[in-house]
């Protein structure tokens, strides 16, 4: 027994053998956890829809989809995404262990809370659902101050705004007032991490993918013309989250929506179309000029929601997605190589974020649209864990960083 305590207190945190594998790394719990509530989710929200159940209705019903998906189920995977990344930036050991059982158990506790508002009341639920987005961001901070990783702080800023849109969503939403400001915030925040996570791990696999066949037609690495482009991305959405649907912040998503696509033609992501789970990344990531390009026609009268869409399920489920599967085939030791599985699930996926938009354009077959797509996207999700809880609940071997 005194053998076996020694080597458990010797063993690196994150890679320990002792207690539940999944709460051995970040990704393990987080990634399982927001597929499970993004199928549970979007179901209980369809049902609102097609059979009037009842879902929060002190707090409104539509308040809640909107809140569960980028309060709720997308911050799970960029806490699963962060805390996994995180130490491979910073050199330190990963949270694992009773640390990460907290963290997550503060997560689910804002899930359940949410959903059982009308029984807790709405500010208690409003009050714990707010506590998920700080911890995290303290924790990720730590790490990053930590370990001295200056250049990652812009990420810290990042879970900063989720953090106060989040709770600016809850304010509007007791007050009776739209949180129409706190979904483009939150939602911005989410396209600037991608524009600044992406810029780093697009170009990165690309160019190893590539490495493989000894070419040298390598991605255009990061550059100021990268830097210039995420601060202008950035101010055309801070200018949306305002005052969108005016001459500026049109003018400024067609500058955002045209640097991305250059940004994308220097990353060469066409040549990785052999291997989807490359590929998918920057397909994922073409959602993005897309979404500034909805932007600029949302001044000339395209509906909101329409650019909310094409934002929310491209440029950041889809690309959420895409990380989840490789993270989790990749740190669980198994080749970085989709299946015709996770392939079916990029479609699905994909389809819902050209679909779903469309509701906004066809209002007499809005709800027909709405429920496909919310069936395409339970599918996707559902092949995800079909495939993926297994590798995420029980260790195969010692964790790699990757």
């Amino acid at each position: 027994m005194q053998k076996k305590k020694n080597a458990s207190a010797n063993a690196p945190r994150g890679m320990s053998r002792e207690g539940l594998v999944i709460f051995s790394y970040g990704f393990r719990p987080f990634f399982l956890a927001a597929a499970i509530w993004a199928i549970v989710s979007i179901d209980i929200w369809a049902a609102f829809l097609t059979l009037g159940l009842p879902v929060a209705t002190d707090y409104g019903t539509l308040y809640w989809h909107a809140h569960e998906m980028l309060f709720g189920f997308a911050p799970a995977i960029l806490a699963g995404f962060l805390l996994t990344a995180i130490p491979n930036w910073t050199g330190r050991l990963p949270i694992a262990g009773r640390p990460l059982m907290c963290l997550f158990a503060l997560w689910s506790a804002g899930r359940v809370a949410m959903l059982s508002s009308g029984v807790i009341g709405v500010a208690p639920a409003a009050a714990i659902d707010a506590l998920f987005l700080p911890a995290m961001l303290v924790l990720c901070a730590r790490e990053v101050v930590a370990g001295k990783k200056w250049k990652d702080l812009k990420v810290i800023a990042g879970l900063v705004v989720l953090s106060a849109a989040n709770l600016l969503f809850h304010i509007q939403a007791i007050a009776g007032n739209g949180p129409d400001v706190s979904i483009r915030l939150g939602l911005g925040a989410y396209i600037l991490l991608v524009t600044i996570v992406g810029g780093r791990i697009l170009p990165s696999f690309t160019r190893n993918w590539i490495n493989q066949f000894g070419r040298t037609d390598f991605p255009v690495p990061y550059n100021r013309f990268d830097a210039v482009t995420i601060v202008i991305g950035a101010m055309s959405l801070a200018i949306w989250s305002l005052t969108p649907a005016t001459l500026v912040s049109g003018a400024l998503g067609l500058l955002a929506a045209g640097l991305n696509v250059a940004r994308l033609v220097r990353w060469r992501g066409w040549v990785t179309w052999p291997e989807p789970i490359v590929f998918i990344l920057h397909a994922a990531f073409a959602f993005v000029p897309l979404g500034f390009a909805a932007i600029a026609l949302e001044a000339l009268g395209l509906p909101e929601l329409a650019v909310i869409h094409i934002f929310a399920i491209g440029g950041v489920s889809l690309m959420m997605l895409a990380v989840m599967t490789r993270a989790s085939r990749g740190h669980t030791g198994r080749k970085l190589k989709s299946s015709l599985t996770t392939n079916a699930s990029y479609v699905l996926l994909a389809a819902v974020a050209l679909v779903r938009p469309i509701a906004e354009l066809l209002p007499n077959y809005g709800s027909v649209i709405v429920l496909l797509a919310a069936a395409g996207w339970t599918a996707a999700f559902a092949l995800f864990v079909y495939e993926h809880a297994g590798m995420l609940c029980i260790g195969r071997k010692p964790l790699t960083i990757r």
